[in-house]
């Protein structure tokens, strides 16, 4: 991976093609059949679906750099061909560290709006959340935030409330974490406790458009 980092360009990726099918692919695949087995095969309705990234950039976004991406993940997410504006959990791979958690590739205003208005109407579902959150220091909330707060900083989910889209992360350098056979259990037990917010943010989809109200 950091190979690539220096040497994005197909010359260098093919002499390593055979490395990186043997020490990134396969093992990736690998990781996100067994976490995906353990924690989400049958256990949710609609049913979620493994995702396993592809090295190649996608074309029309290269905008002057490689053709190959020089970190992997694997997404469990809804099989709707319009994911990025649903929650999803993931687990990346970075030649400097790994990171997991759940969260949005690219929420959409109006799903933000939905979160706001819901936070005004009925606060006391994502206060106990909130809650649950703060007693545990695996995961964290994060997620750009709007240059002008939407509500006091005083408010009780502020730090929900102002966000532009929302993530909870967890996220250390390489070690030997990485390398154990224990990595799939702690996805796994990882991706369960984040399983109630998955749920709070997937239900959003279902609220009406609080621009209607206006």
């Amino acid at each position: 991976m950091w190979g690539l980092r220096f040497n994005n360009e197909r010359s260098w990726f093919e002499a390593h093609r055979e490395e990186y099918k043997t020490l990134l692919e396969t093992p990736m695949r690998a990781l996100g059949e067994d976490v995906f087995r353990a924690f989400a095969d049958g256990k949710f309705t609609p049913p979620l679906q493994l995702h396993v990234c592809r090295i190649y950039r996608d074309a029309r976004r290269l905008h002057g750099g490689g053709p190959y991406k020089d970190h992997l993940w694997f997404t469990i997410r809804s099989p709707e061909e319009e994911w990025t504006d649903k929650p999803v959990f993931w687990f990346e791979l970075r030649p400097e560290e790994w990171n997991c958690g759940l969260g949005y590739y690219q929420a959409r205003p109006l799903t933000m709006q939905k979160l706001r208005a819901r936070i005004d109407t009925r606060p006391e579902p994502l206060l106990k959340l909130d809650r649950r959150l703060a007693k545990q220091s695996e995961f964290l909330l994060g997620g750009g935030e709007y240059a002008r707060p939407k509500c006091s900083p005083d408010a009780p989910l502020a730090r929900w409330y102002n966000k532009r889209t929302v993530d909870l992360a967890h996220g250390e350098k390489i070690g030997e974490t990485l390398f154990s056979p224990a990595l799939k259990d702690r996805l796994a037990e990882g991706f369960t406790f984040l399983t109630p917010y998955f749920q709070y943010l997937a239900s959003l989809d279902g609220d009406p458009d609080p621009r209607l109200d206006r």
